[in-house]
């Protein structure tokens, strides 16, 4: 199948390539992940809502390769929200990358046509004028390598747990790609640099107090 119109609430969308196999194993093809993501939407949205994203895109499918793509303005419809900020962590590189803001369902959809299979969004929200608020999650990323597996990551998570509430805080797990764990915690600081901050502390800490089981990448 070649190119077909749809409509997504209101928005006209051109999809292409629907019958491409993305996921060969499962023999799942573009049509399946844009659907899926139709799915998941009302989930989905919440979490990536006003968030610049950083899309990985695999084009012929998960066992050939794959791209970042940051500055979605050059080909985005005139209707995909895009926020322009200045690369780095904190906004001080050299590159001005137009970011696409995943807020609606259409837009969605765009980028689900575009081969995305991963959606990165950073700890922070974009604000008026494209400003970037202070971060409003705390996130640890759990990595396991080898010979350690995803339940080392759960020890690890268990162990992180108490912490994190003993501050006052409260941390919801979520897998990350194809091993790893994650963990987010809603906060609220009037500082961009308070969340990694803290975060290394408490890594720094674990990989003291349990040197053969943690390592911690700062």
């Amino acid at each position: 199948m070649g190119r077909v119109t749809v409509r997504v609430q209101d928005r006209e969308l051109t999809l292409s390539n629907l019958d491409k196999v993305l996921y060969p194993a499962a023999d799942f093809r573009k049509r399946d992940v844009i659907d899926y993501y139709r799915q998941v939407a009302d989930v989905l949205l919440p979490h990536t809502r006003d968030r610049a994203a950083t899309l990985i895109r695999f084009p012929n499918g998960v066992g050939a390769g794959s791209f970042y793509e940051k500055d979605t303005a050059r080909h985005a419809p005139d209707w995909v929200p895009i926020a322009r900020l200045v690369s780095g962590a904190e906004g001080r590189g050299r590159a001005l990358n137009g970011h696409v803001l995943l807020n609606d369902l259409p837009t969605l959809v765009w980028t689900a046509n575009l081969a995305a299979l991963e959606l990165h969004v950073p700890q922070w929200t974009v604000g008026p004028g494209d400003s970037r608020h202070t971060p409003d999650l705390l996130v640890f990323d759990l990595d396991p390598g080898e010979p350690a597996t995803i339940v080392d990551c759960c020890r690890t998570a268990e162990l992180l747990e108490p912490l994190l509430r003993a501050d006052g805080l409260r941390p919801y797990p979520k897998t990350s790609g194809s091993k790893g764990l994650q963990l987010y915690c809603p906060v609220r600081t009037d500082r961009a640099d308070r969340t990694s901050a803290y975060a290394k502390d408490l890594a720094l800490r674990l990989e003291a107090e349990h040197p053969d089981r943690l390592l911690a990448r700062i």
